[in-house]
């Protein structure tokens, strides 16, 4: 019964290919009613949707297509066009990616200007408001919902999931008239004649995906600089030159939702009854099943640039106070766009999630005797681009430059110099000058 089905199947799926609607839905239809294969059904729902004309009956027969298989990619796929989330026009052809343009291209931004005097408006660390660096005059940003993620297979589907982005685009002030290019993969910048902030509008660029969520500042440079002091101290490092002040800036993380199983093989010794045959022999069995995956929020960076460091810093951010992404933020402070795109992040996060339940996976089942995994029903269902706050320096110690970063919301640091490179700093008292005097003109007044 199961062959029959899956021949009137393939049969339904000739015909529909042939351009025979009617024939088509007469023997999908008959391997609808005999099959009792979810694979079977499934596949039959979708292609009942490609022959329909009828709008409310293609998306029933999507609906029950992802209904069977949540992982049906084409079907997801075709139910983001019949709800408008994706154009046609939009779709890449997966054999034949698009490379990315040469040179640089016109970008559109957003320029913020205090409304009242015309002065710069900066974000505040409060996290909660833009303020104008003249008159003082506020302006709350009200964002208080979470950030929403998008479906994965959508991405994929356009140029934007695979997209990287160009060394320069242009940039045009609306304030002073003047053309300038921003730097290479950033978003934000300030204006070189004028000194006004902008931030690229990424939501209407074809190629690349715009931010989703952002952590916004907690702490000012002022505190950042209190904390990188007591970082060198505690850690007993002299700086061989000056240091310099620590800057702000936004940094790229992808996190991904990992779903579906994990399809694992199992052996064990068959003893049973060996009273009632001395000749029998225990044999080894060897047995099959699938342990369902859930990770949300894996967490890959976007960005080649600075990862070693950013990598130790990623587990000290609360993902959960991410909120939806508004260009205001960005007002004052620079940040970085990915340099990664989605469909190679997505990768990563797909082998990471395997590796992790490939390791767990004898101890999560007891002790069972893990002989073979396959990671072919592992999927990527969702995705965000978030923006992380971080504050960064170098250190001129050890006869070179240490990259430090301190994370934005919390205050913890990471740096790339080794735990033997500390052990080998010899203890000496704290000399007059040192680190405070190139710093201390910015804590004056501080507690």
């Amino acid at each position: 019964m199961d062959d029959y089905s899956k021949e009137l199947l393939r049969t339904g799926i000739i015909e529909a290919k042939a351009g025979n609607k009617e024939t088509a839905r007469r023997y999908l239809d008959r391997a609808i009613y005999m099959s009792g294969s979810f694979d079977v059904l499934s596949e039959a729902w979708f292609w009942m949707s490609e022959i329909s004309a009828d709008l409310a009956e293609k998306r029933k027969a999507l609906e029950n297509c992802l209904a069977l298989d949540m992982q049906h990619t084409r079907a997801r796929r075709a139910l983001a066009i019949v709800d408008g989330k994706l154009k046609t026009d939009e779709i890449v052809n997966p054999n034949q990616l698009p490379a990315t343009p040469d040179g640089s291209r016109e970008s559109d931004a957003q320029r913020f200007m205090c409304p009242k005097c015309g002065g710069r408006m900066s974000f505040a660390p409060d996290g909660q408001r833009l303020v104008c660096e003249y008159c003082t005059r506020g302006q709350n940003l009200g964002t208080n919902a979470s950030a929403d993620e998008k479906d994965f297979i959508v991405a994929m589907a356009t140029k934007r999931g695979h997209g990287k982005p160009l060394q320069e685009q242009v940039f045009h002030c609306e304030g002073c008239g003047a053309e300038f290019l921003l730097p290479p993969k950033t978003i934000s910048a300030a204006c070189l004649y004028c000194d006004s902030p902008h931030v690229v509008n990424l939501e209407k660029t074809k190629d690349l995906l715009a931010p989703d969520g952002i952590i916004p500042f907690a702490f000012d440079q002022k505190r950042a600089t209190k904390i990188l002091i007591d970082w060198v101290e505690g850690n007993s490092i002299k700086p061989e030159k000056k240091v310099e002040l620590p800057r702000g800036l936004y940094l790229p993380l992808w996190t991904f939702d990992v779903g579906g199983s994990i399809q694992y093989a199992y052996e064990y010794f068959d003893a049973e009854d060996q009273t009632s045959n001395r000749n029998r022999q225990p044999r080894t069995v060897r047995m099959s099943d699938q342990y369902p995956v859930l990770m949300d929020d894996l967490p890959i960076p976007a960005s080649r640039k600075l990862s070693g460091v950013f990598i130790k810093l990623i587990p000290s951010f609360d993902m959960r106070s991410i909120k939806p992404y508004d260009p205001r933020f960005l007002a004052g402070s620079p940040a970085e766009i990915y340099d990664i795109p989605m469909a190679d992040a997505s990768l990563d996060a797909r082998s990471q999630a395997y590796k992790k339940y490939k390791e767990e996976l004898p101890t999560l089942l007891n002790g069972t005797n893990i002989v073979y995994t396959s990671s072919a029903n592992l999927s990527i269902e969702s995705f965000k681009l978030n923006l992380l706050p971080v504050w960064m320096t170098e250190l001129p110690f050890d006869g070179r430059k240490h990259l430090l970063l301190i994370n934005g919301q919390s205050g913890v640091v990471a740096s790339d110099i080794t735990e033997k490179k500390k052990e080998r700093v010899e203890e000496k008292e704290k000399e007059e000058g040192g680190l405070w005097a190139f710093l201390s003109d910015l804590l004056d007044g501080d507690e």
